[in-house]
C-alpha cells in the first residue's frame, strides 16, 4: 500500500510505520505482562494453599 503523492508522503509513511510498530510494540508488551501477572496469580495461589494446610 503506497502513500498518495504529495508533499507530506515520506512524513505520512514515517507516522504509519511508527504507529504500527508502537501498535505491535503494545501487543507484545501487553501480552507479556499478562503472561507475567498469571504466573504470580499462580504462585501466589500456590504459596496461600501452603499456608492453609
Amino acid at each position: 500500500m503506497a502513500p498518495p503523492p504529495g508533499p507530506y508522503s515520506g512524513t505520512s509513511t514515517l507516522a504509519l510505520v511508527a504507529r504500527v510498530s508502537a501498535f505491535s510494540f503494545g501487543l507484545v508488551y501487553g501480552s507479556v505482562k499478562l503472561k507475567i501477572l498469571k504466573a504470580q496469580a499462580k504462585s501466589h495461589k500456590k504459596a496461600e494453599a501452603k499456608g492453609h494446610h
